[in-house]
């Protein structure tokens, strides 16, 4: 582990290190200022040690092939926490950019090599780890009553949403989002799961508040981007190795308990299932309501032509159904 630079923000990197490494040997950690992208950087490491004849030492690469130097080392399928106080370049979905200010969001990319034998809702599986850690209530008191405070939520496939207090109207508000990304890594793949969260309130461009903004301040006056952090890396850690070792099922309920799209009329992209009939809908605009996720992490709509499986793709809330008082 490389000792960071110093920065504003306290980041106990060092402390972070030995409280992941008996989880990951090889563990890297590193706190960079700024960095365009942190799943680009990690992803282009990779893909250089892809493209290395057997015989390279690995260890001793220091420089891609174009001499930018990307800190730690330049080419490895080693695990590592790449965390940036400020990504100029920070992508979210379908290529969208992804807006953040050094302090008030936190974002960073955990790269591990894993085997599933089937990848289907590992998306879905990171939300949960995330929102578990940052809200281990989910609103909700030990016997199941509602605490009349905020909780988060999940919306298919890659967003947190915070929501308001159970039973209260109003509309969920996004918290945060992941960009999961894949390369060959031998034998396995090498997930680079980006993270990006909102921590104290900020200015956000139109296009990314589409859903409102939320923060973690909103749950947590005390939030910072470092604390926060800390709370979630090793939950993630732990649910990455227990998604390789078992899939998705070890989630699906704790999924369940927070979706945020069940029971709510949704407009779905592309992605159909391949086994799903479609003949009768146009699948770039399928409109029903969400019936919750098969047990692939497929979401569930409930359309007037039946039961259709959504694999992929972007999916809007339309409108609440009638009487129902939730955050749709």
């Amino acid at each position: 582990m490389n000792a960071p630079a110093e920065h504003a923000l306290e980041w106990h990197a060092e402390r972070l290190y030995h409280q992941l490494s008996p989880c990951i040997p090889n563990l890297g950690v590193e706190v960079v200022a700024q960095i365009g992208s942190t799943n680009t950087a990690l992803l282009e490491r990779a893909r250089v040690t892809h493209r290395l004849p057997d015989e390279v030492d690995l260890g001793a690469l220091r420089r891609r092939p174009d001499g930018v130097s990307f800190g730690r080392r330049d080419a490895d399928y080693q695990p590592c926490l790449l965390v940036a106080e400020h990504q100029t370049h920070g992508r979210g979905r379908q290529g969208r950019s992804w807006q953040a200010e050094p302090g008030a969001s936190l974002t960073f990319s955990l790269a591990m090599a894993l085997g599933p034998a089937d990848w289907s809702g590992f998306s879905l599986a990171v939300g949960v780890a995330l929102a578990e850690a940052l809200d281990p209530t989910a609103g909700r008191d030990a016997d199941g009553v509602a605490t009349g405070r905020p909780w988060i939520g999940i919306k298919w496939p890659n967003d947190l949403w915070l929501m308001p207090p159970h039973g209260e109207p109003g509309a969920g508000r996004k918290l945060g989002g992941l960009l999961i990304e894949t390369v060959p890594a031998g034998a396995l793949r090498l997930a680079v799961v980006g993270v990006g969260l909102n921590v104290l309130p900020m200015a956000i461009d139109a296009t990314q508040a589409a859903s409102g903004f939320a923060c973690l301040q909103e749950l947590d006056a005390e939030a910072a981007a470092p604390g926060v952090l800390h709370r979630v890396a090793l939950p993630l850690v732990e649910a990455l190795q227990q998604f390789s070792r078992g899939g998705f099922a070890a989630f699906a309920e704790r999924f369940a308990q927070r979706d945020v799209l069940r029971g709510c009329t949704v407009q779905a992209g592309a992605g159909l299932h391949p086994d799903t009939p479609s003949a009768a809908v146009d699948a770039s605009h399928l409109t029903g309501v969400a019936d919750g996720v098969a047990g692939n992490g497929a979401l569930r709509v409930l359309t007037p032509n039946g039961l259709r499986e959504v694999i992929s793709g972007e999916v809007s809330v339309r409108a609440s159904p009638a009487g129902k008082e939730s955050s749709c």
